[in-house]
């Protein structure tokens, strides 16, 4: 259990790291083009919260598996073999994810039930987090 507290809490920081993400692009965005409230204004701040947000997770889990919230609680993203995540797999694990976020957060309650407490994304797509040990 403490093994899941440890990524819940990663999970948490991560937010609060994208959120601060969030809020610059949004302000810039808006200074750019105004008033991003509806229509396509709208649309495109959306999508680009999205690809920014997707590049800097891709762009860690290719290079190091990890992102700054996982280097905290040294935690690891990995393929079934223990390697680093090619770009395919990264797009594929951040669209799954985010998918199974919609309905009331599934891949994070599906991690109560998983065997090995892993993410429901990370089960569908054969990759885990593991726990880095100690410096």
């Amino acid at each position: 259990m403490k093994y899941l507290i440890k990524r819940y809490l990663a999970v948490v920081y991560e937010a609060l790291l994208l959120l601060a993400l969030a809020l610059a692009l949004t302000a810039a965005y808006v200074m750019l083009l105004g008033d991003a409230s509806h229509g396509w204004k709208r649309l495109g701040l959306q999508a680009l919260l999205w690809l920014v947000m997707g590049a800097y997770f891709v762009r860690c889990w290719v290079v190091t598996g990890q992102t700054l919230a996982s280097q905290t609680w040294k935690l690891k993203v990995v393929d079934q073999h223990g390697q680093l995540l090619d770009v395919q797999q990264a797009v594929m694990r951040y669209v799954l994810a985010g998918v199974l976020l919609l309905p009331a957060g599934l891949t994070l309650w599906w991690a109560l039930l998983d065997r090995e407490q892993q993410f429901l994304h990370d089960r569908l797509l054969g990759s885990r987090i593991i726990v880095l040990p100690p410096v």
